[in-house]
């Protein structure tokens, strides 16, 4: 085969630059767009011609999603993954099924607005941080009268949070800190200076496996579809007459 050339085709078939100019555009962050777009473009017509060839497509009609999918169920069936198979990969990836560390806390919202120092906003807020030290019992009651947030109207309260939830910095805080109660700083996020509580962590721990069975299958089952796709197009490219691009049976040909 040759390298990209200005003319392309598959199997006889041309494929104009207004096509590839078209497709260009989609492949704009890739290292070579133009190869990329050639790529994608081949890739298309090789399964609208098989498609053609198994009475899927009419002669002369363009491939859809719906056709292309219809073809790789019926060229790349896939089996279901066996208990076995399942159990295997669970006893080999524990720690990736636990369930989520969740924490219970309130806060106490100082909010970066214009016009507002924030040296002031800090003093604020670690005055009221030293107020909560010395009598705990009123958060609920300077939430509602000092927070920024609108959970203020609700003592502060933030329900139940998992990990990824909210923030980074403020995430942090809550899951990294070993205590519970009043944290002991100031928590700063792009929205200002938060106050605060934990009232209760649960900590995450291991699943069943009949908890997870169904996610498993899932996950292994794309996995060998997206592999038996994947030897199906390197399988129809290493067949086809391709003029002007040179494919060699690269990785990412799926991406279409």
């Amino acid at each position: 085969m040759k390298t990209d050339s200005e003319i392309l085709s598959v199997n006889g078939v041309a494929i104009d630059a207004q096509a590839i100019a078209l497709e260009l555009p989609a492949h704009d962050g890739e290292a070579d767009p133009g190869h990329a777009a050639r790529r994608a473009l081949v890739v298309r017509e090789l399964l609208a011609q098989r498609a053609r060839a198994k009475g899927l497509l009419a002669q002369g009609a363009d491939i859809d999603d719906d056709v292309i999918d219809q073809l790789l169920d019926m060229e790349c069936p896939t089996p279901e993954p066996t208990d076995e198979e399942c159990l295997r990969y669970f006893s080999a990836n524990t720690a990736r099924f636990r369930s989520p560390d969740l924490v219970h806390a309130r806060h106490i919202l100082f909010a970066l607005t214009d016009g507002v120092a924030m040296s002031l906003l800090r003093a604020q807020a670690e005055q009221a941080l030293q107020d909560l030290r010395s009598h705990p019992d009123r958060f609920d009651e300077m939430a509602r009268t000092l927070s920024n947030c609108p959970s203020g109207q609700l003592g502060g309260n933030l329900g139940q949070l998992s990990r990824g939830e909210t923030l980074p910095e403020f995430d942090a805080a809550l899951f990294e800190a070993p205590r519970r109660g009043l944290l002991p700083d100031l928590v700063r996020t792009r929205h200002g200076f938060h106050i605060v509580l934990v009232e209760r962590r649960i900590e995450g721990g291991p699943l069943p496996f009949d908890a997870v069975r169904a996610r498993i299958a899932r996950y292994l089952s794309e996995h060998v579809r997206q592999k038996s796709i994947q030897q199906y197009l390197n399988l129809l490219i290493s067949s086809a007459e391709l003029e002007g691009i040179d494919l060699n049976a690269r990785p990412g040909l799926l991406q279409q």
